[in-house]
């Protein structure tokens, strides 16, 4: 069942619950809220409007149905999922920053200050919301899925002691599990749910209220269609959305471009990530053979 978000601007008072819960759940810094960067997915812009009056949008990956990004890289990090959300794998990312200028909305961030730089980006708790309570802990402590592999929520290891908070921030009052942006959310303005009934709902809101919202629900043909709805009682472009976007699904148009780059490029890509791979593999070969090592020494 593919899910989506519905963000009610009207109904958003800026309070900031729905960034503290997506900080806390990645164990980001609590640093100033004023950008979206490689460690902070979500972001709160208050704006003074022409009449005077102030509103604040939020703004995140909108997880769009054929996403530019997912087409435009080499080696398959991003994908979109059958659940809604765009992920990324930070194992077979190499950096290569085609995403960056693949995606309408500039959202994928590029990890900067790091020796081994990524991208990374919101992934709508994809990861998190797999997290149950009985799912099996590996002999190094961390949660391992079904497969026996190690589960991980942006590139890193879950650690068994993180489980039930993460279950806890997941989990909707009616059991469903959600994003933690939309769980944290008072006043509703971030809903989490299918993306059918989440498109239907944003339609009946307008419908019900024809002279205060905007007769526009931003995401429903941008590019193709995306995984996160917006509805407003005032004109996106008043509010920085960019309100020009083509209705048809960009990939075709990124795979015109991406095909005239030099196969010297691609085959660059694909070397880097079979280095990056044989380096990861050493690193799990030396944590075996020092598991193997303690764990007889205990004998």
């Amino acid at each position: 069942m593919p899910n989506a978000m519905l963000i009610d601007l009207s109904l958003c008072v800026g309070c900031g619950a729905c960034r503290t819960a997506c900080q806390e759940i990645h164990h980001f810094p609590d640093e100033e809220n004023t950008a979206l960067n490689e460690h902070n997915f979500t972001l709160l812009e208050h704006r003074e409007l022409k009449d005077g009056n102030e509103m604040w949008v939020r703004r995140m990956c909108q997880h769009c149905q054929e996403p530019a990004c997912a087409s435009a890289c080499l080696v398959g990090a991003l994908e979109k999922t059958k659940d809604g959300a765009v992920t990324w794998d930070t194992d077979k990312c190499i950096g290569c920053r085609y995403c960056m200028l693949a995606c309408p909305f500039d959202i994928p961030k590029y990890e900067w200050g790091k020796f081994s730089p990524k991208v990374r980006k919101c992934t709508m708790c994809h990861a998190e919301r797999r997290i149950t309570a009985d799912m099996s802990v590996g002999s190094d402590g961390y949660l391992v899925d079904r497969h026996g592999k190690q589960l991980r929520i942006d590139g890193h290891p879950v650690k068994e002691e993180d489980r039930e908070k993460v279950i806890e921030m997941t989990t909707a009052a009616d059991g469903s599990r959600a994003s933690a942006c939309s769980v944290a959310c008072p006043t509703e303005a971030t809903k989490f749910g299918d993306r059918d009934q989440l498109l239907a709902e944003a339609h009946d809101r307008i419908k019900s209220d024809p002279d205060t919202y905007v007769q526009r629900v931003y995401g429903s043909t941008e590019v193709g269609g995306t995984s996160v709805f917006y509805v407003s009682t005032v004109p996106f472009e008043d509010l920085g959305f960019i309100t020009k976007l083509e209705h048809t699904p960009l990939p075709e148009k990124t795979w015109n471009i991406l095909k005239h780059i030099p196969n010297a490029v691609v085959t660059a890509g694909v070397a880097l990530s079979a280095v990056y791979w044989i380096t990861s593999r050493r690193e799990d070969v030396r944590r075996y053979e020092e598991e193997q090592k303690q764990s007889s020494t205990e004998k």
